[in-house]
């Protein structure tokens, strides 16, 4: 067997809210097809992937440098031992080829796309759901069809005020969510206290709030919103100051003695790693976020997973941002904590296939071959026309 095409197409998701740090009227994400000549039910396997929100579409690089690798490489030498499947590994390092180290910036966003298509492919292939997949390869043989997830919103946009605020908040309590999130950092203190107030309000018992700066409070603010924040039983505070600036993280443990939560601008294991050497954070409390669609895709995320059971951290706290299908199947695989969703925002690459309901804060995955994208016809719309 052997890939065919890959081929990737930039498309908007485009939406007019903004965070602490960005806007997102220009927001784009690469789309991706691996083509390979495997049929199956008369047709060829196709495995699918994107990029997560935040980072825009990765066309020149997939285009310039990771494509022709992988359709100039030896078509065996990308096979696992049984040569009627792709492995991901020989994959992600064929794509990894002449790299230097470091530099984990957009090249982590364009490798994990493709790595998402990847899995994609071998989980059709093998005729399996992607987590089942996950689960025997590289967990306890036995799948967790049954993942928490947590709604995020609650950004800024204009003419929204405190109604438009409490509406959106409602509108996922009353789809089954059990913890909202909204974002701080881009108004006041004041502002922001009367915002979460606003969601407070709204809460029944077994029902939390979440917060997220976007990485915006130098270390002042990031401990002057702590002290404001630590009257609040909050799930957790989000990323308050820059990804890469641990001594923030480290220092801000001593002022917030709830749980805090970032990882999510950081793309790849030795990032990860500087996290849990430096950043103060807790695994009795704390939560991570990294995104396997913005940190070169599931081998590196598995290789992550490997670097927290060393360091005495569980995957179960690991609850990833994106709010993709990739990030679900590997929660129910590998027991991560959950996963981000985005109700409303960046559709239709965002959310659960058709008929899947949020109950209690939970999701049950059906049991759909790969990643289950065919499972959402908007999306899986989508695909079809870039696969022709």
């Amino acid at each position: 067997m052997k890939i065919i095409d890959i081929r990737e197409e930039t498309k908007p998701i485009k939406s007019n809210i903004r965070n602490a740090y960005i806007d997102f009227s220009k927001m784009t994400l690469s789309l991706v097809a691996v083509v390979t000549d495997v049929i199956r039910d008369g047709k060829p396997v196709i495995g699918y992937g994107f990029n997560s929100n935040g980072r825009y579409g990765q066309g020149a690089l997939i285009r310039e440098r990771f494509r022709p690798r992988l359709l100039e490489a030896e078509p065996a030498s990308l096979l696992d031992v049984t040569g009627e499947n792709l492995d991901p590994h020989k994959v992600w390092a064929t794509m990894m080829s002449n790299e230097k180290p470091g530099g984990h910036g957009e090249r982590s966003v364009a490798v994990g796309t493709i790595d998402m298509a990847v899995w994609d492919a071998v989980a059709k292939i093998e005729g399996k759901p992607l987590y089942q997949l996950l689960a025997e390869r590289h967990g306890n043989g036995q799948a967790n069809r049954k993942v928490f997830v947590y709604a995020a919103g609650g950004y800024y946009w204009p003419g929204q005020g405190l109604e438009g605020l409490k509406r959106e908040m409602q509108s996922y309590l009353d789809r089954g969510y059990s913890v909202v999130k909204k974002k701080i950092g881009g108004a006041s203190l004041k502002e922001d206290m009367a915002r979460i107030e606003t969601v407070l309000t709204l809460l029944g018992p077994g029902q939390q709030l979440a917060v997220d700066a976007n990485g915006r409070f130098d270390i002042k603010t990031a401990v002057e919103y702590a002290k404001a924040l630590s009257q609040y039983d909050l799930f957790w505070y989000e990323e308050a100051g820059d990804p890469l600036d641990y001594a923030l993280q480290a220092e801000l443990a001593q002022h917030y003695a709830k749980p805090m939560a970032t990882g999510e601008n950081l793309f790849s294991m030795q990032d990860a790693r500087n996290l849990i050497r430096y950043g103060g954070m807790r695994p009795d409390r704390d939560w991570l976020q990294f995104d396997c669609a913005l940190s070169y895709g599931c081998v590196e995320y598995l290789r992550t997973l490997d670097m927290l059971k060393e360091n005495g951290w569980s995957p179960a706290r690991c609850v990833p941002h994106g709010g993709h299908q990739m990030s679900l199947a590997i929660a129910a695989g590998l027991g991560l904590g959950g996963n981000e969703s985005y109700p409303d925002l960046f559709q239709p690459y965002g959310g659960f296939p058709d008929g899947v309901k949020v109950d209690n804060g939970y999701v049950t995955l059906p049991e759909l071959p790969g990643i289950g994208f065919e499972g959402k016809a908007d999306l899986y719309a989508e695909m079809k026309a870039l696969a022709g």
